[in-house]
């Protein structure tokens, strides 16, 4: 119990130092997957690999060249694993993020198009109702004229 309490009290007294390491560190890695994400319109390993790898890198530049190319060897190593685990999860999902981000896209297209379409029809529906109202039909109108 004793050493319990102390784990906890180092903890709370010096979780700080490390929580917002990692916090920063998710934030990179996860902006990088995403922006690469977003711009290639698909979700690979290879987004991983890259964002770990920027990650990395960018933690690390300041212990110079070495530590640069550390922090590049060290992040991909990291992010193909969390990528191929993030993959798998998505296979199990049945749809990708990106797959169900286009296919509610696609679904509120069709809506939009079928409320406008419903939209132009309603003038014409509106004609229609005008002339068979006063019994004559649209031919002999368009004579007159």
């Amino acid at each position: 119990q004793s050493a319990h309490r102390a784990g906890l009290r180092s903890f709370i007294r010096y979780g700080w130092r490390w929580s917002w390491r990692v916090a920063a560190f998710a934030t990179v890695f996860n902006t990088v997957s995403t922006g690469l994400s977003a711009y290639r319109n698909k979700t690979t390993i290879s987004n991983f690999a890259a964002a770990g790898a920027f990650t990395g890198a960018l933690f690390r530049m300041h212990l110079g060249l070495q530590g640069l190319a550390g922090g590049i060897m060290f992040g991909t190593a990291f992010g193909i694993p969390a990528g191929g685990l993030l993959m798998a999860m998505y296979s199990l999902a049945g749809e990708t993020l990106q797959e169900k981000r286009n296919r509610e896209r696609r679904e509120l297209y069709e809506q939009k198009l079928a409320e406008w379409q419903s939209k132009l029809s309603v003038p014409e529906v509106l004609g229609q109702t005008a002339n068979n109202a006063q019994g004559r039909p649209e031919m002999d109108r368009a004579r007159e004229l």
